[in-house]
Protein backbone atom coordinates (compact mmCIF):
# COMPACT_ATOMS: atom_id res chain seq x y z
CA UNK A 1 0.00 0.00 0.00
CA UNK A 2 1.41 3.81 -0.55
CA UNK A 3 1.82 5.81 1.97
CA UNK A 4 -0.24 9.22 1.80
CA UNK A 5 0.81 12.43 0.16
CA UNK A 6 -1.81 14.67 2.77
CA UNK A 7 -2.94 12.78 6.51
CA UNK A 8 -4.80 15.02 8.63
CA UNK A 9 -5.45 14.17 12.04
CA UNK A 10 -8.07 15.22 14.21
CA UNK A 11 -8.04 19.06 12.99
CA UNK A 12 -9.63 21.22 15.19
CA UNK A 13 -10.48 24.93 14.67
CA UNK A 14 -12.56 27.34 16.78
CA UNK A 15 -13.42 30.91 16.74
CA UNK A 16 -14.57 31.62 20.22
CA UNK A 17 -17.62 29.37 20.53
CA UNK A 18 -17.93 28.55 17.54
CA UNK A 19 -16.05 25.53 16.52
CA UNK A 20 -15.34 25.95 12.81
CA UNK A 21 -13.97 22.12 12.14
CA UNK A 22 -14.19 19.88 14.88
CA UNK A 23 -12.17 17.00 14.48
CA UNK A 24 -11.67 16.33 10.94
CA UNK A 25 -9.39 13.85 9.52
CA UNK A 26 -8.51 11.96 5.94
CA UNK A 27 -6.04 11.26 3.90
CA UNK A 28 -5.09 11.99 0.46
CA UNK A 29 -3.18 8.97 -1.54
CA UNK A 30 -0.40 9.22 -4.54
CA UNK A 31 -2.62 10.35 -7.82
CA UNK A 32 -5.90 10.89 -6.42
CA UNK A 33 -8.50 13.52 -6.89
CA UNK A 34 -10.10 14.07 -3.59
CA UNK A 35 -13.44 16.39 -3.43
CA UNK A 36 -14.41 18.06 -0.21
CA UNK A 37 -18.01 19.30 -0.69
CA UNK A 38 -20.73 20.69 2.19
CA UNK A 39 -22.84 23.56 2.36
CA UNK A 40 -21.96 26.70 3.69
CA UNK A 41 -20.77 26.90 6.87
CA UNK A 42 -19.43 23.41 6.90
CA UNK A 43 -16.07 24.36 7.37
CA UNK A 44 -14.65 23.13 4.34
CA UNK A 45 -12.58 26.58 3.75
CA UNK A 46 -11.34 26.58 7.62
CA UNK A 47 -10.00 22.84 6.79
CA UNK A 48 -8.49 24.40 3.57
CA UNK A 49 -6.91 27.18 4.90
CA UNK A 50 -5.46 25.14 7.66
CA UNK A 51 -3.48 22.69 5.51
CA UNK A 52 -2.69 25.63 3.37
CA UNK A 53 -0.73 27.31 6.21
CA UNK A 54 -2.87 30.22 6.10
CA UNK A 55 -4.94 29.32 9.70
CA UNK A 56 -2.93 27.64 12.59
CA UNK A 57 -5.00 24.76 14.25
CA UNK A 58 -6.02 24.91 17.63
CA UNK A 59 -5.66 20.92 17.26
CA UNK A 60 -4.58 18.17 14.89
CA UNK A 61 -1.84 16.97 12.74
CA UNK A 62 -0.82 17.85 9.30
CA UNK A 63 1.25 15.60 7.35
CA UNK A 64 3.09 15.96 4.31
CA UNK A 65 4.83 12.90 2.71
CA UNK A 66 5.22 11.50 6.46
CA UNK A 67 6.13 15.27 7.43
CA UNK A 68 4.68 16.73 9.83
CA UNK A 69 3.58 20.82 8.36
CA UNK A 70 0.85 21.72 10.94
CA UNK A 71 3.38 25.06 11.67
CA UNK A 72 4.79 26.40 8.52
CA UNK A 73 3.35 28.80 6.42
CA UNK A 74 2.34 29.40 3.01
CA UNK A 75 5.69 30.01 1.05
CA UNK A 76 7.54 27.22 3.27
CA UNK A 77 4.79 24.69 2.02
CA UNK A 78 4.91 25.97 -1.78
CA UNK A 79 8.47 25.64 -1.68
CA UNK A 80 8.00 21.82 -0.08
CA UNK A 81 5.69 20.95 -3.25
CA UNK A 82 1.80 22.44 -2.28
CA UNK A 83 0.18 24.58 -4.89
CA UNK A 84 -2.86 26.04 -4.99
CA UNK A 85 -5.57 28.26 -6.49
CA UNK A 86 -8.05 30.61 -5.13
CA UNK A 87 -11.69 31.95 -5.30
CA UNK A 88 -10.31 34.93 -6.67
CA UNK A 89 -8.32 35.19 -9.80
CA UNK A 90 -4.90 35.82 -8.85
CA UNK A 91 -3.18 36.77 -12.62
CA UNK A 92 -1.04 39.60 -13.07
CA UNK A 93 -3.04 41.14 -15.71
CA UNK A 94 -0.47 44.08 -17.17
CA UNK A 95 1.73 40.53 -18.04
CA UNK A 96 1.19 38.42 -20.75
CA UNK A 97 0.28 34.70 -20.10
CA UNK A 98 3.27 33.32 -20.57
CA UNK A 99 5.30 35.55 -18.30
CA UNK A 100 2.19 35.16 -15.41
CA UNK A 101 3.14 31.18 -15.87
CA UNK A 102 6.76 32.10 -15.77
CA UNK A 103 6.94 34.20 -12.65
CA UNK A 104 4.34 31.59 -10.64
CA UNK A 105 7.71 29.29 -10.89
CA UNK A 106 10.58 31.55 -10.41
CA UNK A 107 10.96 31.22 -6.94
CA UNK A 108 11.43 27.16 -7.31
CA UNK A 109 14.34 28.27 -9.50
CA UNK A 110 17.69 28.09 -7.79
CA UNK A 111 19.08 31.10 -5.88
CA UNK A 112 18.08 34.86 -6.30
CA UNK A 113 21.66 34.92 -7.60
CA UNK A 114 21.18 32.12 -10.50
CA UNK A 115 18.25 33.44 -11.50
CA UNK A 116 19.83 36.91 -12.02
CA UNK A 117 22.26 35.42 -14.48
CA UNK A 118 19.63 32.93 -15.94
CA UNK A 119 17.93 33.78 -19.41
CA UNK A 120 15.03 36.37 -19.42
CA UNK A 121 12.39 33.17 -19.23
CA UNK A 122 14.67 31.74 -15.78
CA UNK A 123 14.79 28.56 -17.91
CA UNK A 124 11.05 28.19 -17.48
CA UNK A 125 9.77 28.73 -21.20
CA UNK A 126 9.48 25.08 -21.72
CA UNK A 127 7.53 24.66 -19.00
CA UNK A 128 5.42 27.62 -19.45
CA UNK A 129 4.57 26.42 -23.36
CA UNK A 130 4.39 22.52 -22.13
CA UNK A 131 0.99 24.38 -20.28
CA UNK A 132 0.01 26.64 -22.33
CA UNK A 133 -0.44 23.94 -25.18
CA UNK A 134 -1.71 21.74 -22.71
CA UNK A 135 -4.50 24.33 -21.63
CA UNK A 136 -5.16 25.19 -25.12
CA UNK A 137 -4.54 29.15 -24.43
CA UNK A 138 -1.73 29.25 -27.27
CA UNK A 139 -3.76 32.08 -29.35
CA UNK A 140 -3.52 34.52 -26.06
CA UNK A 141 -0.52 33.58 -24.73
CA UNK A 142 1.20 36.94 -25.66
CA UNK A 143 -1.44 38.73 -24.35
CA UNK A 144 -2.03 40.69 -21.34
CA UNK A 145 -4.08 38.62 -19.13
CA UNK A 146 -6.05 41.03 -17.61
CA UNK A 147 -7.39 41.41 -21.53
CA UNK A 148 -8.73 37.77 -21.55
CA UNK A 149 -12.05 36.80 -20.89
CA UNK A 150 -12.85 35.48 -17.06
CA UNK A 151 -12.74 31.82 -18.48
CA UNK A 152 -9.47 32.06 -20.09
CA UNK A 153 -8.09 33.87 -16.67
CA UNK A 154 -9.32 30.88 -14.72
CA UNK A 155 -7.46 28.69 -16.88
CA UNK A 156 -4.13 30.46 -16.77
CA UNK A 157 -4.76 30.79 -13.03
CA UNK A 158 -4.89 27.25 -12.90
CA UNK A 159 -2.13 26.48 -15.11
CA UNK A 160 -0.12 29.35 -12.67
CA UNK A 161 -0.85 26.27 -9.73
CA UNK A 162 1.35 24.01 -11.89
CA UNK A 163 4.06 25.42 -13.02
CA UNK A 164 6.36 24.40 -10.03
CA UNK A 165 5.21 21.22 -10.49
CA UNK A 166 3.90 20.70 -6.90
CA UNK A 167 3.56 16.84 -5.62
CA UNK A 168 -0.35 18.65 -4.14
CA UNK A 169 -2.20 20.77 -5.65
CA UNK A 170 -5.55 22.72 -3.77
CA UNK A 171 -8.27 23.43 -6.38
CA UNK A 172 -10.67 26.23 -4.64
CA UNK A 173 -13.49 26.62 -6.43
CA UNK A 174 -11.94 26.23 -9.53
CA UNK A 175 -15.62 26.35 -11.17
CA UNK A 176 -16.86 29.58 -9.76
CA UNK A 177 -17.72 32.29 -11.98
CA UNK A 178 -16.97 30.39 -14.80
CA UNK A 179 -19.68 29.66 -18.37
CA UNK A 180 -21.01 26.53 -17.90
CA UNK A 181 -19.48 25.66 -21.07
CA UNK A 182 -16.38 25.44 -19.86
CA UNK A 183 -16.54 23.44 -16.94
CA UNK A 184 -16.50 20.49 -18.89
CA UNK A 185 -13.11 21.82 -20.36
CA UNK A 186 -12.09 22.10 -16.55
CA UNK A 187 -12.58 18.69 -16.10
CA UNK A 188 -10.96 17.12 -18.71
CA UNK A 189 -8.05 19.57 -18.42
CA UNK A 190 -7.71 18.23 -14.22
CA UNK A 191 -8.29 14.93 -15.63
CA UNK A 192 -5.16 14.88 -18.08
CA UNK A 193 -3.15 16.49 -15.63
CA UNK A 194 -3.59 14.00 -12.66
CA UNK A 195 -3.23 11.53 -15.48
CA UNK A 196 0.24 12.96 -16.93
CA UNK A 197 1.81 13.96 -13.30
CA UNK A 198 0.78 10.01 -11.89
CA UNK A 199 2.66 8.48 -15.29
CA UNK A 200 5.65 11.08 -15.00
CA UNK A 201 6.11 10.24 -11.00
CA UNK A 202 5.26 13.51 -10.35
CA UNK A 203 2.18 12.56 -8.30
CA UNK A 204 -0.78 14.45 -9.43
CA UNK A 205 -2.82 14.27 -6.17
CA UNK A 206 -5.26 16.97 -6.18
CA UNK A 207 -7.71 18.17 -3.55
CA UNK A 208 -10.85 19.99 -4.56
CA UNK A 209 -13.48 22.05 -3.13
CA UNK A 210 -16.42 22.72 -5.23
CA UNK A 211 -20.46 23.51 -5.46
CA UNK A 212 -20.89 22.04 -9.00
CA UNK A 213 -21.95 18.43 -7.86
CA UNK A 214 -21.61 17.27 -11.29
CA UNK A 215 -17.92 18.40 -11.71
CA UNK A 216 -17.29 17.11 -8.12
CA UNK A 217 -18.82 13.49 -9.13
CA UNK A 218 -17.34 13.19 -12.54
CA UNK A 219 -13.61 14.54 -11.55
CA UNK A 220 -13.28 13.01 -8.29
CA UNK A 221 -11.80 9.39 -7.45
CA UNK A 222 -12.88 10.08 -3.34
CA UNK A 223 -15.27 12.93 -1.81
CA UNK A 224 -15.58 13.84 1.87
CA UNK A 225 -18.72 15.48 2.92
CA UNK A 226 -18.53 17.86 5.68
CA UNK A 227 -21.40 19.46 7.63
CA UNK A 228 -21.22 21.22 10.63
CA UNK A 229 -17.24 21.08 11.08
CA UNK A 230 -17.36 17.46 10.92
CA UNK A 231 -16.67 14.64 7.91
CA UNK A 232 -20.30 12.91 7.51
CA UNK A 233 -18.93 10.69 5.05
CA UNK A 234 -16.06 9.97 2.87
CA UNK A 235 -16.18 7.34 -0.53
CA UNK A 236 -16.32 7.29 -4.27
CA UNK A 237 -18.63 9.35 -5.90
CA UNK A 238 -21.40 6.29 -6.05
CA UNK A 239 -21.24 5.90 -2.54
CA UNK A 240 -22.38 9.44 -1.54
CA UNK A 241 -24.48 9.36 -4.27
CA UNK A 242 -26.25 6.45 -2.62
CA UNK A 243 -25.84 7.73 1.05
CA UNK A 244 -29.25 8.97 2.67
CA UNK A 245 -27.07 10.65 5.56
CA UNK A 246 -25.69 12.71 3.26
CA UNK A 247 -28.86 12.99 0.61
CA UNK A 248 -30.66 13.97 3.47
CA UNK A 249 -28.37 16.95 4.66
CA UNK A 250 -26.83 18.46 1.84
CA UNK A 251 -27.41 16.80 -1.60
CA UNK A 252 -31.33 16.33 -1.22
CA UNK A 253 -31.33 20.39 -0.87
Amino acid sequence: MSSPVLKVTDLKKAYGAIQAVGGVSFEVMPGEIFGVIGPNGSGKTTMFNSVLGQITPDAGKIELNGQDITQLSPLELNRRGVGRTFQTLQVFGKMTVRDNLIVAAQEHKGSMGSRMLAPGDSGLGAKADELIDLFRIRHVADKPAGALSYGQQKLVDIAMAFMSEPALVLLDEPCAGVNPSLVGGISTLLKQLNAKRGASGMGGSFIVIEHNMDFVMDLCHRIMVMVEGKVMAIGTPAEIRGNKQVLDAYLGN
